[in-house]
């Protein structure tokens, strides 16, 4: 009997080791846990504003934005899909990455390196427009992000570069951030030493610029599951 028993014993652990090695993100039920819970998912897809590049990496706006979420009771998990230098080209080859995280809700900031590098605007454009659409095929709510260029990359690109945001989200009605920096860009006490990305404070003001577009969208979820 007590054989049989070390047997079961023995036979479970491996199965539990298995269940692992195959699902290392997910939490085992068993003799420690008891119960697991599996969060759903928002992405935070864009460039080193999003990588949160020059500070630490809890100090970035996804995991700042992790924290409040779960400070007004939201229970989602906050994927950091952020990628310095990235331009809208670089992101359309990394959507069947970002969607392998199964994600419900991904917030895209991205163009602003496109803008800054002078790129053509039609095919920024069109960029976000094919990412846009995947994401939407495999049912991902998408929140779309913003941008604006110094204006020292005259008025004709810089209004044409802004009009690209509020065309998309009226196009595909997609819940519109106005303007990703807004109430940092240009703050010298706000931004690190490149006057570009911004600083922890920069990143907390950023959070609850997200909010007043996100909480909305996770209150109507909320009401229909």
């Amino acid at each position: 009997m007590r054989q049989t028993m070390n047997e079961g014993r023995r036979a479970y652990r491996i199965w539990v080791a298995v269940l692992i090695l195959l699902f290392p993100t997910l939490t085992v039920w068993g003799e420690s846990t008891g119960t697991t819970e599996i969060k759903p998912r928002i992405v935070a897809f864009g460039d080193s504003l999003t990588a949160g590049l020059g500070v630490k990496r809890d100090d970035a706006y996804p995991a700042q934005l992790q924290r409040r979420l779960e400070e007004l009771g939201f229970r989602y998990q906050v994927i950091n899909a952020g990628v310095s230098g990235d331009t809208t080209a670089g992101g359309l080859r990394r959507v069947g990455w970002v969607l392998s995280a199964k994600p419900e809700i991904v917030i895209l900031e991205l163009g602003a390196n496109d803008g800054l590098r002078g790129l053509g605007l039609e095919q920024t454009k069109n960029n976000l427009d094919h990412i846009i659409r995947q994401l939407r095929q495999a049912d991902v709510t998408v929140i779309l992000a913003g941008m604006k260029l110094p204006p020292n990359y005259g008025r004709e690109y810089t209004e044409q570069f802004e009009s690209i945001y509020p065309a998309l989200a009226n196009r595909y009605r997609l819940p519109l951030i106005p303007f990703f920096l807004e109430g940092v860009a240009a703050s010298s006490k706000l931004n690190q030493a490149d006057g570009i990305h911004p600083t922890k404070e920069g990143y907390e003001i950023v959070v609850e610029q997200i909010l007043k577009v996100l909480t909305p969208v996770l209150q109507e979820r909320k009401r229909k599951f």
